[in-house]
């Protein structure tokens, strides 16, 4: 029996969770001996204050800046300037090696900083035609046309992380992930 391809795409307002959501499945399908990769997010913080986002490349653990407020070149995306070198060392890199050997691609997150990269929306794209199952997150107000594309085709999940199912949403997803 073919099963479709399962694509899940977390959204919600920033500081929901989307992050801690994904990095939890993650844990759990480790655990199941399902392999992730790609990429994922986090705060830089400085004295409790945030300064800017760092990428991580799930299969590696390299690391890299997405944006910072100190960094000097690159597009603004509000009070930080994007780091497109790191978004294409780490970010994209990281996306094409789960193309090419992970079981799930993950990709935290489609967001204005990331849609600044012409090489990181055409390695979704590549991700989107792969045939394997996707779980990423959507900025809550991310206005591109692959967003637009994502969260209006029917084959893709969008799922709106809040306080009351950030608890449950990981077991959930893995179920639909790990089918």
């Amino acid at each position: 029996m073919l099963m479709s391809v399962i694509r899940v795409f977390l959204t919600g307002e920033p500081g929901c969770g989307k992050t801690t959501v994904i990095r939890e499945i993650v844990k759990i399908l480790n655990a199941k001996g399902i392999r992730s990769g790609g990429m994922i997010s986090g705060e830089i913080r400085t004295a409790g204050v945030r300064v800017g986002f760092s990428l991580e490349d799930l299969m590696t653990q390299q690391r890299g800046i997405l944006a910072h407020i100190d960094q000097t070149e690159g597009p603004s995306v509000g009070k930080y300037r994007v780091n497109l070198a790191d978004v294409e060392r780490v970010g994209v890199a990281a996306i094409r090696r789960a193309i090419d050997s992970a079981d799930v691609i993950v990709v935290d997150e489609l967001g204005p900083m990331e849609l600044h990269s012409a090489s990181f929306i055409a390695a979704i794209e590549t991700a989107l035609k792969c045939p394997k199952p996707i779980l990423g997150t959507i900025h809550k107000r991310a206005a591109h046309n692959l967003v637009t594309t994502i969260r209006s085709s029917q084959t893709n999940e969008i799922i709106e992380v809040k306080a009351e199912n950030r608890e449950t949403l990981p077991r959930v997803i893995v179920e639909k992930l790990a089918h």
